[in-house]
């Protein structure tokens, strides 16, 4: 594991445990927005795609 993965996977984390206490705590909104921020570090990672599109346009 990388160092970016590991970096990824820690924000990831904080994110879910702070989505948890804001939810438990009643604070929906901070909830869904922490969620979200969630979600959108976990896309960093997915697996990278390195190849390119296809020369006739396909």
């Amino acid at each position: 594991m990388s160092l970016e993965q590991a970096s990824w996977i820690t924000a990831v984390a904080v994110c879910a445990i702070a989505t948890a206490i804001t939810a438990v705590a009643g604070y929906a909104g901070y909830a869904a927005v922490i969620a979200a921020v969630g979600v959108a570090a976990s896309v960093n990672l997915l697996p990278h795609h390195t190849g390119h599109p296809p020369e006739n346009g396909d």
